[in-house]
């Protein structure tokens, strides 16, 4: 099979203009993912899809692929999509732009998922959490499976409720790594959007609502993503205090 990681690199965030451009250790955010997509072991390219010709001007100076993608694009599936239509690939991964923390087994692992199960359409991530603040935190997408790892629901509300305070049963955030087989993200690109997806503004939900499969691979990961320049600030500070930037 062959497989495509994306990194979605849209300009304009919201939140954080430019933030794929913002430098951490003397290189762009996007760089860092980008260089450890390409250690990925069952990654066969990397392309970095932006709507904005400083990213391209950006990716080219390092020396990596980029293509441009439409900017009227509403998330980075759609972005993907677009490419999945002009590429052979069988397997296509999303790649946070803003995941700088996310390290090449992660990417494997989900690329693998795929491989293996060939009931999935999609596979994700997800980590036990390990605190309370975690699990009553909003920003932070929790995920129930069932036995064999097929993702259930997606909720920014705590997950499971324990009703009758019996022992705790493990709470898992999400994390934003997917990985699609090609004929689902081509299909995925025309389904409306659905009213779970709407009420949770979660889009993995319009997958679950529609019938398709999405294969739960569980990881340690204590990262995060980058959403304000303040995120950016306390990564810098965690990867200073770690020395993780001398892997590279």
């Amino acid at each position: 099979m062959k497989i495509t990681a994306v990194i979605p690199a849209r300009y304009g965030s919201t939140r954080f203009p430019a933030k794929v451009l913002a430098e951490i250790h003397g290189k762009p955010m996007v760089q860092w993912v980008y260089e450890k997509a390409k250690r990925a072991k069952l990654v066969d390219e990397v392309i970095v899809a932006t709507d904005d010709q400083r990213v391209v001007e950006a990716v080219k100076k390092f020396g990596g692929e980029v293509q441009m993608t439409s900017a009227e694009h509403q998330s980075g599936t759609d972005r993907i999509a677009e490419l999945a239509e002009k590429l052979p690939s069988e397997i296509f991964i999303n790649v946070q732009g803003d995941e700088p923390s996310l390290e090449p087994e992660q990417i494997d692992l989900v690329a693998n998922a795929l491989v293996e199960d060939r009931k999935s359409d999609m596979a994700t991530l997800a980590s036990k959490i390990e605190n309370k603040e975690e699990t009553l935190n909003p920003n932070i997408v929790k995920v129930v499976f069932d036995k064999d790892r097929y993702a259930l629901y997606f909720s920014r509300f705590a997950l499971p409720y324990n009703r009758d305070g019996l022992p705790q049963v493990d709470s898992f955030k999400h994390i934003g790594l997917y990985s699609y087989r090609r004929e689902f993200i081509l299909k995925f690109k025309t389904l409306a959007p659905t009213p779970l997806e709407r009420s949770e503004c979660l889009e993995q939900l319009r997958a679950l609502e529609n019938g398709h499969k999405i294969k739960v691979v569980l990881t340690r990961y204590n990262g995060f993503g980058v959403d304000t320049p303040e995120d950016l600030e306390r990564l810098c500070r965690e990867w200073e205090k770690e020395k993780r930037y001398f892997r590279f």
